[in-house]
């Protein structure tokens, strides 16, 4: 037996405990005393905070309003992404990659920049200000459309490229038509990816926040925001819990039910092992592929376009006004100057990615240690994507019920920001480097321990050059979201460590030319810093490949 092997042991035992720990006091405490706020009164039970949500007609109507946007704008994007899956998936045309980048920017792009380039679009003096539009549910469901409609092209295309088109030839041969092969044919093959990308659409606009608060204005309500307004403005805790766990409620079910459906679709999913060849264009396919190039256009080049173009728009004519004074406070009325946000939002990124992915390595490598036990893998492969499941808002509200006694009195500390954020990246982390230490051939780490190489080694030779790619990403992806993060943010940011996306949205809120100018410039520095993180991460990647 190795002698170094019991050590190598207790590191990773002691590592994972740490993670534990650390996941257990930043969510899993936060999260439950939210709970415990709203079913208990001084330890007794008491569910009137819940009856109150159904016998008030105010808040009825915010969660019936919650529901309606979340459907109307899922329904739009499968409406739509469907469509787009099959062009931009299916059929060959120069520029395909290009146009995919182009269609994803919005869902890496915080919420506060979108919610930015819509109020550019629809706002008072933007190109469609006259449709009268800005503050509506149009507006809300259109930018929902936008954040999310790379969702279900990239997850149905992904499903679409690869199934197995035998059925659907033989269906014409035998004299089907298009539309009957589509719906008896194509339809159900790609099912499996179309449920799940809607239920995964569904949460997003379920639990969205930035958005809704940039555009619905104070007269809109969703039962995120609402949590929002009641802790914030009201000081009303028990109803801002009670809107937590219904919340929480509905997200658990969507999200088992997501679980339920993917393992009954995916038993009748015929898959072919390599990807399909893509479709030469014809007339009908260069006809579907324009108008869904048209999509993309409206869809997402107009509000980013447009949003660019008011950043550099004065009352004088085009210059770079709003960007120099970016610098000065001026009349902004914000405690820090959006340049200093945006240092301050590079750092909490950096901290909290340094947070994330040692803790995402850790659990990605004892999930994949365990692999063999798939039972607990799962367990804590699903305990570690919580965080998903539960909407920063939520854990904002947890942070300021819990944490505010020695010893872990962090209301005031620099630190919260960035462990919020950490806690809300590492799931990602995790999701990423899971599948790429799985991929590693074992028989590699029999060969080199049977060569003599002592576990450590084992590990530096064989492990660590695969999951550097994932180390790379992770990190990328966690400083992203990281730097966009808002909605936990905006309950335990101060003002001496104002984030751009809080700064963004404080701008928006103020009256004048000066200050919605700084926004939309402030804006697309935002937008330019996450393109930037996304361009070194394909770099990384294709280096990496290489």
């Amino acid at each position: 037996m190795d002698r170094h092997r019991p050590a190598l042991t207790l590191i990773r035992r002691v590592s994972l405990g740490a993670a534990a720990v650390f996941f257990a006091v930043f969510f899993l405490w936060p999260i439950s005393t939210v709970i415990a706020r709203g079913v208990f009164v001084d330890g007794a039970l008491d569910l009137s905070p819940l009856t109150k949500l159904l016998s008030n007609s105010g808040l009825r109507r915010i969660i019936l309003f919650t529901f309606l946007q979340a459907s109307v704008s899922t329904l739009g994007a499968v409406v739509l992404g469907i469509p787009g899956a099959y062009a931009f998936s299916r059929l060959a045309f120069r520029g395909r990659a290009a146009v995919l980048a182009l269609l994803t920017l919005p869902f890496v792009l915080p919420t506060v920049v979108v919610g930015s380039a819509f109020v550019a679009l629809l706002g008072e003096n933007g190109p469609l200000g006259g449709l009268h539009l800005n503050g509506s549910l149009a507006a809300i469901v259109l930018a929902q459309i936008c954040f999310n409609y790379a969702v279900v092209v990239r997850s149905v295309g992904s499903q679409w490229s690869h199934i197995d088109n035998s059925a659907a030839q033989a269906s014409r041969t035998l004299g089907a038509g298009p539309a009957r092969t589509w719906f008896r044919v194509t339809l159900p093959a790609i099912k499996p990816s179309i449920v799940s990308s809607a239920l995964i659409v569904f949460l997003f606009c379920f639990t969205s926040f930035g958005l809704i608060l940039i555009l619905g204005g104070p007269r809109t309500s969703t039962i995120e925001t609402e949590i929002y307004r009641a802790t914030m403005q009201s000081l009303d805790l028990r109803t801002a819990a009670a809107l937590s766990i219904l919340q929480i409620l509905v997200v658990g079910g969507v999200i088992l039910g997501g679980m339920r459906a993917g393992r009954v679709d995916a038993r009748s999913a015929r898959w072919r092992p390599s990807h399909s060849g893509l479709l030469k264009l014809n007339n009908e396919r260069r006809l579907a592929l324009t108008a869904n190039l048209c999509v993309v256009a409206l869809l997402v080049g107009a509000p980013l376009g447009v949003l660019l173009v008011r950043s550099f728009t004065t009352s004088s004519g085009y210059g770079l006004n709003w960007y120099r004074s970016l610098g000065r406070l001026g009349s902004t009325g914000l405690a820090e100057t959006p340049l200093k946000a945006l240092s301050n939002s590079l750092t909490f990124a950096a901290v909290a990615t340094f947070i994330a992915v040692p803790l995402g390595l850790i659990i990605a490598l004892a999930v994949t240690v365990k692999s063999g036990r798939s039972r607990s893998a799962r367990v804590m492969e699903g305990a570690v994507m919580l965080p998903l499941g539960v909407s920063a808002v939520t854990l904002g509200l947890g942070y300021l019920l819990t944490l505010d006694t020695p010893p872990l009195d962090l209301r005031t500390s620099w630190w919260l920001i960035p462990i919020a954020q950490a806690i809300v990246a590492t799931p990602f982390v995790v999701r990423i480097a899971v599948p790429i230490i799985a991929s590693t051939d074992q028989r590699l780490r029999d060969a080199a321990a049977l060569l003599g190489a002592r576990p450590s080694r084992v590990w530096r030779s064989v492990d660590l050059p695969v999951i550097r790619s994932a180390i790379a990403t992770g990190a990328g992806f966690a400083f992203a979201i990281s730097l966009g993060e808002f909605g936990a943010t905006a309950f335990i940011v101060r003002p001496d460590t104002t984030t751009l996306p809080i700064a963004i949205y404080r701008l928006l809120g103020r009256p004048g030319e000066a200050n919605f100018g700084a926004a939309m410039a402030s804006a697309v520095l935002l937008m330019g810093a996450t393109a930037a993180i996304l361009l070194l991460l394909d770099r990384d990647s294709m280096g990496s490949r290489s």
